[in-house]
């Protein structure tokens, strides 16, 4: 998987000023955290984040933090980012530590490969869950992973405890979840119009006194 190696500057102060000002500087505020240590408060450089979600290992890159003018390292990967609701930029990061020698849990995308049997004759895939929960080392942690749904025919699904994954993860959540199936199109009709809203009734007309 990706190992990214940035410098990060710890910040002094905290609060709306504060960021306003690491923001004018072209920095954004971060928070790390985890392994039973205390949170810092750091600043690190938006473009960079941005790069490493752009990367294939995404939200899963194992990322070694350096602290600008020491040795200082740890490995972390990237918990949580928030966005500016009008502009979409990044405003801010969570961090969290990871012991290379320790098992983290992280979500993982799911990717299909293969067009199904039976889109081919005329049905239509539903991709229900489009990410699982694994439980892994970081080095391990995969970018995602690709379930292949070439033999799937109508009326087939693909349920969590089907999947064909590597030793090194162990899958939490329910063994029975769908992930995918492959539906008629009559089916697809069906349950589009159950979920569609009824239509509401015409108010009533008032009579004449």
């Amino acid at each position: 998987m990706t190992q990214e190696t940035i410098q990060v500057a710890l910040r002094g102060t905290t609060g709306k000023s504060s960021s306003k000002g690491l923001r004018k500087a072209g920095m954004i505020p971060a928070v790390i955290y985890g392994l039973n240590e205390a949170p810092v408060a750091i600043a690190i450089s938006p473009k960079t984040v941005a790069r490493i979600l752009a990367s294939e290992s995404g939200m899963n890159s194992l990322i070694h933090l350096q602290r600008e003018g020491t040795d200082i390292k740890r490995h972390v990967i990237i918990k949580d980012i928030q966005r500016d609701p009008v502009t979409r930029r990044l405003v801010h990061v969570d961090l969290m530590r990871v012991d290379p020698d320790h098992k983290v849990r992280v979500k993982v995308p799911i990717i299909l490969k293969g067009t199904p049997i039976g889109v081919k004759e005329g049905g239509l895939l539903d991709f229900t869950h489009r990410e699982i929960e694994v439980e892994c080392l970081p080095s391990f942690i995969p970018a995602h992973l690709d379930v292949n749904v070439d033999h799937l025919k109508v009326g087939d699904s693909l349920r969590l405890d089907q999947l064909n994954l590597d030793s090194h993860l162990t899958v939490h959540g329910d063994a029975h979840n769908v992930i995918c199936c492959v539906v008629g199109k009559k089916a697809e009709e069906e349950l589009a119009t159950e979920a569609a809203p009824a239509p509401e009734a015409a108010p009533a007309a008032k009579g004449k006194k």
